[in-house]
């Protein structure tokens, strides 16, 4: 066992700490001033990773984890071990270095905004049969493929994680399910909608078995699928519906949403601080990675919205949802990467939003760079992908008007950010 002092926290919640020949060395468990006893495992990428083995000096911002699965290795969460004030002024630090590492120094950065636990509305869980037939249901252990069964849950909503429990029953007599699969499971306003992918075929039997689980478990639809295949309608008992920005909108099975309504409002919110003061009297906007509505809804209401999303049942959902409710929204759909707008058609805007998947948008940002846009709108998941985006649109004589940063991935080191720029 080796002695580590703890210098810093890295992007993925490990403490970095230095060992004697200057390797760096990421150690699980550890928080940034601590000392600690760990084991170096082998070298990957010019660096080695650890575990805290003995806490031999505890950072006073060290807290007890609220829920027993965190000391079993569970991939849920990272740093429930880490005070919530101090884990808050991290993320912000990291959107702070986002950008300076862009060559914006000195931003004014907003304080990071938190997700309350027990709110997570979207869950993608893993699924393993044991050998006496029984399945678990839960993430996957840190760093593992092993399925952690969720017997408790600070993260998930109530409603959600009662719901795993009465799955187990149902996916136990499930033949679909060989050996392993997944659940993605959204809580909308018209109840859980459920997305099962399995190992083998679903058969007659099976698809009895869902219409029953569906009426008796008050799920609205049970849609799936083998593999990586597109997914079927198993059984509905009625429609789905999700309201955005006062919008009503269907989603697709296993739709993208933002991990609670907490984290939701305060995106929308921070996206619309960070419009510009003065608009046009009918400003265009134009809103990129638009997904189902989540911002080109709130949107309409300061302009007429286009909205580009590059998945077909998403646009399709966004596009009803629009042409039903006669909203200012015209939806598009549009594969970004292989037909990013450009600069003959960013000139017809006011204003761009961006709100790309975790790769960022490197294609669209170039064609923005080169156009004669004046305002953007960023919002990130990944800081490394916005700190290589934000660098192009400085190149290209833009500045930043606002930074918000959003935890709403509780006890993680997933960190969403908002940002607005001007040139």
């Amino acid at each position: 066992m080796t002695e580590l002092r703890i210098a810093g926290m890295g992007s993925g919640g490990d403490g970095i700490a230095t060992l004697p020949d200057g390797t760096p060395c990421y150690v699980a468990g550890a928080l940034p001033g601590e000392i600690v006893g760990a084991t170096p495992r082998a070298k990957r990428g010019g660096a080695c990773h650890a575990t805290a083995d003995a806490i031999l000096q505890a950072s006073p911002d060290r807290v007890a984890p609220p829920c027993p699965h965190f000391a079993e290795g569970c991939g849920g969460c990272a740093l429930q071990h880490w005070d919530l004030v101090a884990q808050a002024a991290w993320k912000r630090d990291r959107l702070r270095d986002a950008l300076a590492r862009a060559g914006f120094a000195d931003v004014l950065v907003a304080d990071t905004l938190v997700t309350p636990p027990d709110s997570r509305r979207r869950a993608d869980l893993a699924l393993r049969r044991r050998p006496d037939g029984s399945v678990a249901i839960g993430f996957h252990k840190r760093g593992s493929a092993e399925v952690l069964d969720l017997r408790t849950c600070h993260i998930l909503q109530p409603e959600l994680f009662t719901l795993i429990a009465k799955l187990r029953v149902v996916l136990r007599r499930l033949s679909a399910l060989a050996r392993e699969g997944s659940a993605v499971v959204n809580l909308l306003d018209s109840g859980p909608d459920l997305l099962l992918r399995t190992d083998a075929s679903l058969d007659a039997t099976g698809r009895r078995l869902l219409a029953a689980a569906a009426v008796q478990l008050g799920i609205p639809r049970i849609a799936w699928a083998r593999g990586e295949d597109g997914p079927e309608t198993a059984a509905q008992t009625g429609p789905v519906c999700l309201t955005l920005g006062g919008v009503e909108v269907a989603p697709p099975p296993g739709a993208f949403l933002q991990a609670s309504r907490e984290g939701e409002a305060a995106i929308v919110a921070a996206v619309l601080r960070a419009l510009p003061a003065k608009l046009p009297v009918r400003p265009r906007l134009l809103d990129l990675y638009a997904g189902i509505g989540t911002l080109s809804f709130p949107l309409a209401a300061r302009g007429r919205v286009t909205a580009a999303e590059g998945s077909a049942e998403a646009a399709a959902a966004l596009n009803a949802a629009a042409r039903k409710a006669v909203a200012r929204v015209e939806a598009l759909r549009r594969d970004l990467v292989r037909q990013p707008f450009l600069p003959a058609e960013l000139k017809d805007f006011d204003v761009a939003v961006l709100d790309p998947p975790y790769g960022g948008a490197a294609e669209q940002v170039a064609q923005i760079a080169r156009s004669t846009l004046r305002h953007v709108v960023y919002v990130s998941c990944n800081p490394v992908a916005l700190a290589r985006d934000a660098a192009e649109l400085r190149a290209a004589g833009f500045g930043v008007t606002a930074a918000t940063p959003v935890d709403q991935f509780r006890w993680s080191a997933h960190l969403e950010s908002v940002v607005g720029f001007g040139r």
